[in-house]
């Protein structure tokens, strides 16, 4: 639940094109493709039959007959040769897709309140019900909800929805990740005055009363619990604006709850901006024991260009390109995606609308900066970079060896790919870096690398997420999953003995992946060492997304290049591309 981001390095600079822009106008190492080559991304490509056909004159009947008896013979050859007994081969899945399903399950293990019957859980029940706000998820292996990253949650699952639907719907898990999503955005709904047009508050944490002298059950948490709200918290606000925003696409279908979605999203974004200009500084959210924001500037760029995909008001361009945010953000190129970091997220979302809208002056030059600084972000993933270490086993320490690796190792991941979808579908060559080029294949090659060791291929032989592969974690730091449920018993706060015992859990939470391995590899399966055996929000959304992006599907691996952009409208040049 702790963690702060750690950035390093420069800037890298691109080549320009003068012939394509002219003097004075740098682009990206990249020729944009024709409007016919735009066109194609907006279509979904039919099955072409090639229908070629040759017609031929028979001269005579002896040429007629030759023909048939050949015809007859091949006909009786393979008859022959045929097996007796032929079943079709079923398709085999990859392993990120086997693991989609078991990852997305890990939420529904998660939820508080009132439970739906298709919950698919059979040791959770209703808990709760007393509390401020009821509904929501809890964070890990507790009842503790904390809204910070719970928000940044629920953003990730619907940004790989967003690239990815044609994915999950291939999968059957399209429905299951919108309810997921649903379920917290329903939730942080709650947690301010949404139908109104502005609030004074949000609620920011729900803490866990009494779990550290006691080992209990959610579900036998009868008793009321009050929420921690604040009256500035500007990160919160603005990630809880980026959560509701980028779901309001997901939902564009559902006009009414999408409205809602919208609405919600742009009080919550008002009252994290409230007085921002030049000279604006702001204050920090109110500190917490868990998940303390670094600061707010990432979360304006991120929650600026949520609202601005989400609604196209211009206004919110012009924010997220303005010199003046550029400077507070920063230039953090070697950094991570997490729950405190949203700036290699918002930098990643800023190269899509230059890649594929092209808008030109005046936001140029701030987008241009933005792809530099994510072309360093994913170079820094690779190989032949020296800016992180890895594990003998080949894990990348993005968090420079500190305890919970795998929350950061799965946004890198996502992100990697992600980015080598979007130079795919931009028929771009690839990226240099540090003066070497490397194809989009690198990058993908990186965040396979990285989730097949997650999923099982490293020095372990252990897979870190629980219910896939043969082994996994069995002592899994999580409270329900480790006190047996049985109908009408309950324990109270005689849990312990379940926390501080030595056997597996009694309840196996599918889907969560821990906190991870160490720097040398090593893992300890323990209950008590949470560091090692606690899984996340956080980390469990990350995960969700890397697997869906790194999933085969039969009709295409790559993007889904325009939902993202369904409210957004086209640059005034850009007239002969089509977005739905």
């Amino acid at each position: 639940m702790l963690g702060k981001s750690n950035v390093w390095g420069g800037p890298l600079e691109i080549n320009v094109d003068p012939l394509r822009w002219g003097p004075g106008l740098d682009r990206a190492a990249y020729e944009a493709p024709s409007d016919e080559v735009k066109q194609l991304w907006v279509r979904r490509p039919d099955m072409v039959e090639d229908s070629k056909s040759t017609s031929y004159c028979n001269k005579n009947s002896i040429s007629t007959l030759v023909a048939i008896v050949t015809i007859l013979a091949i006909v009786l050859l393979i008859v022959k040769l045929k097996p007796l007994h032929h079943h079709p081969s079923s398709p085999t899945l990859d392993n990120y897709t086997l693991a989609l399903p078991k990852a997305l399950l890990f939420f529904s293990a998660q939820k508080s309140g009132k439970l739906p019957a298709n919950n698919n859980v059979s040791w959770r029940g209703d808990s709760c019900l007393k509390n401020e706000q009821v509904g929501g998820y809890y964070d890990g292996g507790d009842s503790t909800k904390y809204n910070f990253p719970a928000a940044f949650s629920i953003t990730m699952l619907s940004w790989s929805v967003l690239e990815y639907s044609h994915k999950y719907e291939s999968a059957l898990e399209l429905d299951h990740v919108k309810h997921t999503i649903q379920w917290g955005t329903d939730y942080l709904l709650k947690t301010f005055t949404s139908s109104a047009n502005s609030t004074t508050t949000i609620a920011s944490q729900l803490p866990a009363a009494n779990t550290t002298k006691c080992w209990i059950r959610p579900e036998e948490i009868q008793f009321p619990r009050s929420a921690l709200h604040c009256t500035t918290c500007p990160a919160l606000a603005a990630e809880t604006a980026a959560a509701l925003a980028a779901a309001s696409i997901v939902f564009h279908d559902d006009t009414a709850y999408s409205k809602k979605l919208i609405h919600g999203a742009d009080v919550i974004f008002k009252f994290a901006t409230q007085g921002l200009g030049d000279k604006y500084s702001g204050v920090a959210d109110p500190p917490s024991a868990f998940y303390n924001s670094s600061g707010f500037w990432d979360e304006f760029l991120w929650g600026g260009t949520w609202m601005y995909l989400a609604t196209g008001n211009s206004s919110y361009l012009k924010l997220i390109t303005s010199p003046e945010l550029a400077q507070k953000v920063g230039s953090k190129p070697h950094s991570v995606l997490s729950w405190d970091n949203k700036l290699p997220g918002a930098a990643l979302l800023l190269s899509r609308l230059r890649m594929f809208l092209d808008y030109g002056y005046p936001y140029e030059q701030a987008l241009k900066k933005y792809q530099n600084q994510m072309d360093d972000i994913v170079c820094s993933y690779l190989p032949d970079s020296k800016k992180f270490n890895r594990t003998k086993g080949g894990l990348i320490m993005l968090n420079h060896g500190n305890p919970r690796p795998l929350q950061y190792v799965v946004n890198a991941a996502f992100s990697a790919k992600l980015y080598s979808d979007y130079i795919g579908a931009m028929y771009m060559p690839g990226i240099t870096c540090g003066g070497k080029f490397y194809g989009a294949e690198a990058l993908e090659d990186f965040a396979r690398t990285q989730v097949d060791y997650i999923l099982g291929k490293n020095p372990k032989q252990m897979s870190y997420v629980v219910g896939f592969g043969e082994r996994y974690p069995e002592e899994v730091d999580h409270m329900g999953a480790s006190i047996r449920s049985e109908e009408g018993k309950k324990y109270g706060c005689g849990g312990w003995k379940w926390r501080d015992s030595k056997k597996p859990n009694p309840n196996v939470i599918v889907g969560a992946m821990v906190g991870g391995p160490d720097k040398l590899d090593g893992f300890n399966d323990l209950r008590s060492n949470y560091n090692y055996t606690e899984p996340t929000l956080a980390g469990n959304s990350g995960l969700v997304a890397a697997l869906v992006a790194l999933s085969h599907n039969a009709t295409s691996n790559g993007i889904d290049p325009n939902t993202i952009f369904y409210s957004v409208p086209l640059p005034w040049h850009c007239f002969s591309c089509k977005k739905h």
